[in-house]
């Protein structure tokens, strides 16, 4: 069988694949398995306890199951849901949005994978313009979702703050960074996977001037952020305007099985949106918005959030950079500093092997973490930093964390010298 050009783009080594991958090789593992290295969230007790009275609500009404499971919805998405989301963010945020400003898509990954293509890649003028990420190490699903034939992301490289007890922080390099026309869209992800990295409100301030100077979409990448499931452990300001584009999703809620993303955007992208959802999938699923739905209107979503998500992931982060300095303080280790997210970003300073290395001796060991040589989209330079650091996923079972860490420590430490 022969494939098409763009067969090259699914055939090569991805990031992507490899995490989602490991998934099925650990349930498969013979032995005790560690799994560390995906994106799923933890199963937070007070939060699926009323996931399920939902479902059984739903479950117990004859027309809203058969609507739900039986029915396409609209390409752009549930209308009753859109409508009650922008009522809540405009009650909350006073953003003047309509309808007409969201769409829902299959996933936060389908959402990219529009999106980007949309604002970026070859242009009518002959131009080719990339995508921007003003700040590496970023999120690993940006990087194959391009489908033009050059690369569609530039990746800028970061300061490295180091900060006392094993710490350090990346922070944005606004002294080199500039944005003008040749680029199609600038992307963070806020607080940032994979490092829990939360970029400042004045950093965000100053990338959206610069990009509504310029004219320049600025995508925000609010999966683990705000308004929810508001996985943050430092204040932050949720943003959006007309030149923003705000990408959620209701996977980090708990819900990641329900593939539901939700796009916040001035209205012709979110045209596009929904064209390209009815070509690509006919429609969203609507499992997810029924489900939610009713959460909306007395902000009982955002109240989960403050009451139950967010305070289990803050308090498992401090539990587990603690479990971190037990078993891996006495090697040259350094933590990013955890603002947010499900994850540590773990830096092994002069790693005598590559992380990607590292990563198969672990996955051996029934240890899977994710490498992290992955999460450079677009960085040209060939930057030492970037092979000697891993993602781990603390939204894992504890017993299973403090297994990973044990082995990881006893493999590393064989490493140095």
């Amino acid at each position: 069988m022969e494939f098409s050009l763009h067969a090259n783009r699914l055939s090569h080594e991805s990031g992507t694949v490899q995490l989602m991958e490991d998934l099925e090789v650990a349930r498969q593992f013979e032995g005790p398995v560690s799994m560390l290295g995906g994106g799923n969230p933890a199963h937070i007790d007070a939060v699926e306890q009323r996931f399920r009275e939902q479902m059984q609500h739903i479950a117990n009404d004859q027309t809203t199951f058969a609507r739900m499971v039986g029915d396409y919805d609209a390409p752009k998405g549930n209308s009753r849901f859109i409508t009650l989301l922008a009522d809540m963010l405009n009650r909350q945020f006073d953003w003047g949005l309509t309808p007409d400003n969201i769409a829902i898509t299959n996933g936060s990954q389908s959402s990219f994978g529009l999106i980007f293509n949309l604002l970026a890649g070859d242009f009518p003028d002959g131009n080719f313009r990339p995508v921007l990420l003003p700040i590496t190490p970023e999120y690993v699903g940006y990087a194959d979702v391009g489908i033009a034939s050059q690369p569609l992301f530039e990746g800028h490289r970061p300061t490295i703050e180091r900060l006392p007890d094993q710490m350090f922080k990346y922070r944005i390099d606004l002294s080199s960074l500039h944005i003008d026309k040749r680029y199609g869209a600038v992307c963070v992800s806020r607080p940032t996977n994979p490092t829990g990295n939360v970029i400042t409100d004045a950093e965000l301030d100053s990338l959206s001037k610069r990009c509504e100077q310029h004219r320049v979409p600025l995508i925000i990448d609010g999966a683990y952020g705000l308004p929810f499931p508001g996985i943050l452990f430092k204040a932050a300001k949720p943003r959006w305007n007309t030149n923003t584009v705000l990408c959620l999703s209701l996977s980090k809620l708990g819900l990641a099985g329900l593939r539901t993303g939700i796009v916040i955007a001035d209205t012709p992208l979110i045209e596009l949106i929904r064209n390209g959802n009815a070509i690509n999938a006919l429609a969203p699923s609507r499992v997810g918005p029924e489900l939610i739905a009713p959460l909306l209107p007395n902000d009982e979503l955002l109240t989960l959030c403050r009451d139950h998500i967010r305070p289990f992931y803050e308090t498992r982060s401090a539990w587990a950079i603690d479990r971190v300095k037990h078993h891996l303080g006495h090697l040259p280790i350094r933590i990013h500093q955890s603002e947010g997210a499900i994850f540590l970003w773990i830096w092994f300073e002069d790693l005598p092997v590559t992380s990607d290395t590292l990563y198969r001796s672990l996955a051996q060991q029934g240890v899977f973490v994710l490498s992290g040589h992955h999460f450079f989209p677009g960085l040209q330079d060939d930057w030492r930093h970037r092979h000697q650091c891993i993602r781990i996923n603390f939204a894992a079972p504890e017993s299973s964390l403090e297994r990973g860490l044990g082995i990881i420590a006893q493999t590393v430490a064989a490493l140095y010298p």
